[in-house]
């Protein structure tokens, strides 16, 4: 069994079948409004509507279909240069931004296709002096983009370092021009845009510290846009305007490429799926700011299901620059759009990388098969465990909780896995899967600490009073502890429970230390209490060497010790190693070991103790004899209470070769 970050999906998800919505929703009375018939079977929402649950086709009478905003991300419909989407009941248009309108003299329109949005301000009010500029700014770099010769070299750092220079001289001149417009004419200096076939711009300057603005500014171009809080704009800045440039590239990305991009596996061909943006504020040029910035994306290649995207900057660097993740987290990504946040302010763009590495059906069989029979050996050991009397004990009970806690993570896993529709389930099935890992491995500590204990008696007379603690804590410790983790993790980043592939912790933001970092703690506190174990375990056989059934004994404890240790704690680590030219073995190695864990459990605890075996054969016993007696007072009772025993004795013999 691979790691819950690192597993296989073991259950696939059943499809529906397509289906053509019915025009007439008679047929399917309990469809809620908005919603259509399918096959006289489901009901699915009308187009421009989503479904409460997020299901596509839905039986639920209670189920609401709600209107789509397909004006704000993740959808960001894109209308084109000095347009804007407006979002109405069941749908949405495009219309020209004030000042502007269509040739045709209509005022809406469905796509940036049909845009033919003029400024008709033009031959009344002349251009303003940053306008003039902001243009000029654009014009610049196309030209400077479009010059090949200036780009082709083989000096990869050469490159990389005109780029840094390039990007910060836009923005730069982007923002002089946005703050000398807002001097000169402060009405029509607000915003301002410019574009050409290389680049649109975007800026918008506030004059007021906020006062009068909202609380979030929005900016435009290309199909991208960023979201700022005003206060990050201004700064504290009292004294003037302040303003903030947002800034799209079409041909800087063909430059600029992947290539420039080292924090990915050598396994993952990644590629960039968006332009390249900026976004800067002024006059105060602080990239770091005290809330983070919502960037959206608009993809140049659509539907890019099935793999990675991350959320990159350029970071300037002595070999020039290069795109990096810090301080950058994806938020959602779907078809046509990506969302990212950012603590800082830089050129940004979205890097998608579908891997070559398949899943191997060798592993996902041996998982099958592996968790099918841990599953059987946890229900089998957990039995024993409780109906064993000869050997209930403290040590028993902790073998039955983790024998519990494993068996139900195992079983969880194998049906959940992969449902990841609808998230809110999937994200209920994530957390759940977290806190029985979590519980299971807590058990795990309290296996091996009471193992210390048991090894310390050994050479201490009396240690009941730790023993009696041990007993009082082990149940808040076992179940307490993991439910505080989950809790704090739940209350903290509720959404990155659930991912679009498995139901299991989201790797953003570091939230799958929260299942790591308990787990690489808990195993090497084990690890530490083996040793010590070990230690203790060599002086007493040392000191012993006439008792023999001491020594027996002894050994046995060392043996089970060293089979806990290998199969509690030493597996795991047999997932951090999954990198480089032994991946692949460590890889069979931590699926075979870990997914045969219940098994490994009940041949240590059950078939090798001998007071289990002495059970077991009593049992047996006791079955047999009751089979036996069962048999003869039913013959009895066919044959009449007048039957001789020569006549009873003959059935009974063919009674065990064919039933009465």
């Amino acid at each position: 069994m691979r790691g819950p970050s690192l597993l296989p999906g073991l259950c696939f998800l059943l499809s529906l079948p397509g289906a053509v919505a019915q025009k007439a929703k008679a047929s399917c009375p309990r469809c809620p409004q908005n919603a259509s018939c399918v096959n006289g079977t489901y009901c699915t929402c009308d187009s421009g509507y989503a479904s409460g649950s997020g299901q596509k086709f839905f039986t639920f009478p209670l189920e609401t279909c709600n209107d789509i905003n397909e004006c704000e991300p993740p959808f960001s419909v894109y209308c084109g240069l000095n347009a804007e989407c407006q979002n109405v009941e069941g749908s949405f248009h495009c219309r020209c931004v004030s000042g502007y309108s269509l040739l045709s003299g209509d005022t809406q329109f469905k796509n940036s296709n049909e845009n033919t949005c003029q400024d008709t301000t033009s031959s009344k009010t002349p251009p303003t002096k940053g306008k003039k500029m902001l243009q000029q700014v654009v014009d610049n770099f196309e030209s400077l983009v479009t010059s090949k010769t200036l780009w082709e070299t083989e000096e990869k750092r050469k490159v990389a370092s005109m780029a840094t220079s390039t990007l910060q001289d836009v923005e730069t001149s982007a923002l002089e021009s946005a703050l000398a417009s807002a001097l000169k004419a402060p009405e029509n200096g607000k915003v301002m845009k410019a574009h050409n076939s290389g680049v649109a711009v975007e800026t918008r300057v506030v004059t007021d510290n906020c006062s009068e603005e909202r609380k979030i500014i929005s900016l435009q171009a290309q199909g991208n846009s960023v979201d700022i809080h005003c206060n990050a704009v201004v700064q504290g800045n009292t004294q003037g305007p302040s303003a903030v440039a947002f800034i799209s590239y079409v041909f800087l990305g063909n430059i600029i490429n992947a290539t420039f991009f080292e924090e990915t596996n050598e396994r993952d061909r990644v590629y960039l799926n968006s332009q390249v943006v900026s976004a800067a504020i002024g006059p105060k040029r602080n990239t770091s700011l005290p809330k983070t910035v919502t960037l959206s994306f608009r993809h140049t290649k659509m539907k890019p299901s099935g793999k990675k995207a991350f959320c990159v900057y350029w970071k300037s660097s002595q070999e020039g620059g290069r795109w990096s993740t810090d301080g950058c987290f994806l938020i959602h990504v779907n078809e046509s759009h990506t969302i990212c946040n950012s603590t800082h302010l830089s050129s940004f763009a979205v890097l998608m990388a579908f891997t070559s590495q398949e899943e191997d059906p060798v592993l996902t069989v041996i998982t099958y098969v592996g968790l099918g029979l841990s599953l059987l050996c946890l229900l089998l050991a957990a039995l024993t465990f409780l109906l064993c009397k000869a050997i209930q004990n403290m040590s028993t009970s902790l073998h039955l909780q983790l024998s519990l806690c494993l068996f139900l993570a195992h079983l969880l896993f194998l049906v959940g896995i992969d449902q990841t529709k609808p998230q809110v389930l999937c994200a209920i099935i994530a957390g759940a899967l977290h806190y029985l890992y979590l519980a299971a491995f807590t058990w795990m500590l309290l296996e091996g600490l009471h193992l210390f204990l048991t090894a310390r008696n050994l050479t201490v007379v009396n240690y009941s009073s730790v023993n009696k603690l041990m007993r009082k804590l082990m149940f808040p410790v076992g179940y307490g502890v993991p439910a505080v983790i989950v809790a704090i993790s739940a209350a903290s980043r509720p959404h990155l429970y659930g991912t679009p592939e498995r139901c299991w912790l989201h790797l953003d933001q570091g939230f799958i230390w929260g299942f790591l970092g308990p787990v690489c703690a808990i195993v090497c506190v084990n690890l530490v209490l083996f040793l010590l174990v070990l230690w203790i375990l060599k002086r007493k056989i040392l000191s012993l060497n006439s008792e023999v059934s001491t020594i027996q004994n002894t050994r046995m404890l060392t043996l089970k010790a060293t089979a806990q240790l290998f199969i509690l704690g030493c597996t795991w680590c047999l997932g951090i190693l999954q990198v480089g030219p032994a991946a692949q073995i460590a890889a069979y190695l931590f699926t075979i070991i870990n997914s045969l864990q219940g098994v490994f459990i009940f041949l240590v605890y059950c078939l090798l103790s001998q007071q289990v075996w002495k059970q077991y054969q009593k049992w047996f016993r006791e079955i047999v004899k009751s089979k036996s007696k069962s048999e003869t007072y039913t013959l009895s009772s066919k044959l009449g209470p007048d039957s001789k025993p020569s006549q009873v004795r003959e059935p009974v013999a063919y009674s065990s070769v064919s039933p009465p």
